[in-house]
C-alpha cells in the first residue's frame, strides 16, 4: 500500500476528540502505511494523545482549527461563517492535496455544501450524493444511494448515481460489473414516476451499466442487486425507516425477556441469531457514507458513532483513497459519455 494522510474533522460528531482521537490510534495500528492530520482545537487533542504509544503518535500532526461546525448550523451559515472551523480547514487540506481524503461525524449539511464549493464537481457530474452500504440476508453488501444530499432529482442526475454507484461497489468489493437497479413503487415497466422512467430508459441504453431494472422496497435487503439508486427524499426516508425498525425489534426482544416464562425461554433461544442481524442493521455496524461525485473523498460518519464505528469510516476512507475512487469515476463516466455520442 503507498502511503495516505486523511484530514480528520476531530471536533465533529456529538462526541468530538475522545471519540475520534482513539479511533485515530487504531487506525495507525491497523494501517501501517496511514498518516492523519487531526483538525480541531490542539489544547483539547494533545492531551488526549498523551497516553498513547509515542511510535504510533509520531504519524500524527494536528492542524489547529480555532472553530466548530454545531450540528445546529445551517449549511448557508456554515459555509459563510465557519471557514476557521475544523470540518472546513480539513475539506481545504484535501483541495490542497495535503491530505487523501477527509473524515468528518459533523453537521451533514454543512458537510455537503462546504465539500462542493471547497472540492467542485467531478466532470460530468451536476451534484455530489451521499452513498452507504447497507446489510443484506445473504451476508452480500448492496450500496444505496441518494441518501439525502439531493431531495429531488431529475432522470440525468439520477442516472449519474448509477454510475457513480456502481464505480464506487467495483472499487470496494473488486467485483466486475455490480449490478444496478432503480427503487421504485413497482417492478413492472410501466410503474413510477417520470424521472425514473427516463433514468431506466437512459440505463437500458448504457451496456456498460449492469443494469437490472425496477427493485421495490421489499427488495432492498434480498442482496440480489449491488447497487440501488433512488433520490434523496426516498432513499433517506428508507434508511431512517431501516434503522427503526432494526430498534423495534430490540425493543420487542427485550420485552420478550421480561414477561412469561414460555416467552421468555422462545425470546432466549432466539436472542443470539435475532441479535446478529440487528447488529448487522445496527448504523454503527456500516458506518461511514461516500459524498461521492467530488473532486477529493469525503467520508461521512454517523454523528453519535461511538469509537468503533468512527473507525469504520476511516476504514472506508482509505478504501477509496486506495482505489483512487474519483479519478475512477470520471474516467468511467468520460468513456460511457464517448460510447453515447458515438
Amino acid at each position: 500500500m503507498t502511503d495516505l494522510t486523511l484530514a480528520l474533522d476531530a471536533m465533529g460528531g456529538d462526541h468530538g476528540p475522545r471519540i475520534t482521537v482513539p479511533a485515530a490510534v487504531q487506525a495507525l495500528r491497523i494501517y501501517p502505511h496511514l498518516k492523519l492530520i487531526l483538525v480541531g482545537d490542539e489544547n483539547q487533542i494533545t492531551p488526549l494523545l498523551s497516553s498513547f504509544n509515542r511510535e504510533i503518535t509520531a504519524r500524527i500532526s494536528i492542524q489547529h482549527a480555532p472553530e466548530k461546525v454545531e450540528m445546529g448550523d445551517k449549511p448557508a451559515f456554515a459555509l459563510r461563517c465557519r471557514k476557521q472551523s475544523s470540518m472546513r480547514i480539513a475539506l481545504d487540506l484535501v483541495k490542497e492535496r495535503q491530505a487523501d481524503a477527509c473524515v468528518s461525524a459533523g453537521n451533514t449539511g454543512a458537510l455537503m455544501a462546504m465539500a462542493k464549493v471547497v472540492l467542485k464537481t467531478l466532470t460530468g457530474i451536476d451534484r455530489p450524493a451521499l452513498v452507504s452500504c447497507l446489510p443484506t440476508i445473504n451476508h452480500k453488501p448492496v450500496y444505496l444511494l441518494d441518501l439525502g444530499a439531493n431531495v429531488s432529482c431529475d432522470a440525468e442526475t439520477l442516472f449519474q448515481f448509477a454510475v457513480m454507484g456502481s464505480v464506487l461497489c467495483e472499487a470496494v468489493t473488486k467485483k466486475q460489473h455490480p449490478s444496478v437497479a432503480l427503487l421504485n413503487v413497482g417492478s413492472e415497466e410501466i410503474k413510477g414516476t417520470g424521472q425514473v422512467q427516463q433514468t431506466a430508459q437512459l440505463l437500458t441504453h448504457t451496456p456498460q451499466i449492469n443494469y437490472q431494472g425496477f427493485i421495490e422496497g421489499n427488495e432492498i435487503y434480498y442482496g440480489n442487486v449491488d447497487v440501488i439508486v433512488c433520490d434523496g427524499f426516498v432513499g433517506n426516508i428508507t434508511l431512517k425507516t431501516s434503522e427503526g425498525i432494526a430498534r423495534l425489534l430490540l425493543h420487542q426482544l427485550k420485552q420478550g425477556l421480561t414477561r412469561g416464562f414460555f416467552i421468555r425461554l422462545l425470546a432466549k433461544m432466539l436472542a443470539p441469531s435475532i441479535q446478529s442481524v440487528l447488529r448487522q442493521m445496527n448504523p454503527d455496524h456500516y458506518n461511514g457514507a461516500s459524498l461521492i461525485g467530488l473532486r477529493g473523498i469525503v467520508v461521512k460518519s454517523h454523528g453519535n458513532a461511538d469509537e468503533a464505528a468512527f473507525l469504520q469510516a476511516i476504514g472506508l476512507a482509505v478504501t477509496e483513497a486506495t482505489r483512487r475512487l474519483p479519478e475512477m469515476i470520471e474516467q468511467r463516466l468520460e468513456s460511457i459519455l464517448l460510447d453515447i455520442n458515438s
